[in-house]
């Protein structure tokens, strides 16, 4: 494109006001009425280019053209997926500092939906009971919308190590919360069983209890949990969460325990051994994956 600079008038002068605006950086009332690229409208730009890494001047050329339009993308917008070019603006960036707060890490915030974005999209999306084909489209969004009290304001860094969370502490949430836990196999059944050992040992008021079927919450439970070590199979709608990365497995649980519709909240825990579980689980395994998922479970609800 040719640059637009001082003198110029007309439409595309009035989308670079407007754009501009948005942004707060504003042009002077006389030259937003008149369309005119004016000397406030030239200190906007240059005051722009500045704060957006581009080079000093004053005109809009392509680079601050698409720098311009980059950022006036909200969340929302748009339907988001991986293609190339990348798609890229504030709408990304946004998106990804939003499923960073909520413990689906998509790397540092970058503002281009790449490979890494696509994947955390794709659990967010698993988590929420959604078809995850990582492509964000209206109903992504909702569910991050209505997340919105947990994720405003926070800092966007991403999840950090949780580490342990200490024996009084994991004693309170358990006095607190009724949790019923279901297991759909021999491995899942076990951890489930040290699960209930470890929450009993804890404190003699455990709200934790093992149950047969997840579909029949027991009266008063706050959360319903079920183990598994396969794949969800595609034609369940159940919000699933992958227990690979621990570090930030508590503010998944959270995320996925503060969207849910149903009452009680039920949620998939999968291990990750599936089709390639080679019959090695030993006992300390077991006791690990018991040890590490109650300190998850607890930490989501200190």
């Amino acid at each position: 494109m040719d640059p637009i600079r001082e003198g110029a008038t007309g439409a595309a002068v009035e989308d670079i006001q407007q754009r501009l605006a948005q942004l707060g950086y504003e042009a002077s009332e006389a030259e937003q009425l008149g369309q005119v690229f004016g000397t406030s409208t030239a200190t906007a730009v240059a005051r722009f280019r500045l704060d957006h890494g581009l080079p000093l001047g004053s005109e809009v050329d392509a680079k601050t053209w698409s720098a311009l339009v980059d950022e006036c993308y909200r969340m929302g917008d748009r339907t988001l997926y991986l293609r190339l070019p990348n798609f890229h603006g504030a709408d990304v960036r946004q998106l990804q500092n939003c499923l960073n707060i909520l413990g689906f890490s998509c790397g540092e915030p970058d503002g281009y939906y790449g490979v890494y974005t696509e994947a955390a999209v794709k659990q967010f999306q698993e988590s929420q009971g959604q078809l995850a084909d990582g492509m964000a489209f209206p109903d992504t969004f909702d569910a991050i919308e209505r997340l919105h009290h947990v994720w405003s304001g926070k800092p966007a860094a991403g999840p950090h190590p949780m580490g342990g969370m200490g024996f009084a502490r994991a004693a309170g949430v358990l006095e607190r919360m009724q949790i019923s836990m279901a297991a759909e196999d021999p491995i899942s059944r076990n951890v489930a069983g040290r699960i209930w050992n470890l929450a009993s040992a804890t404190t003699d008021h455990s709200g934790l209890d093992l149950v047969d079927d997840p579909e029949r919450a027991r009266e008063g439970d706050t959360l319903v949990l079920v183990l598994a070590t396969t794949p969800l199979e595609s034609t369940h709608v159940m919000p699933n969460l992958s227990t690979d990365d621990i570090d930030t497995l508590p503010l998944r649980i959270r995320t996925a325990y503060e969207s849910s519709r149903r009452n009680p909240p039920l949620i998939r825990l999968e291990m990750p051994f599936g089709a390639s579980y080679d019959g090695t689980f030993t006992i300390g395994d077991a006791q690990t994956f018991a040890v590490m998922l109650l300190d998850a479970i607890c930490t989501a609800f200190e």
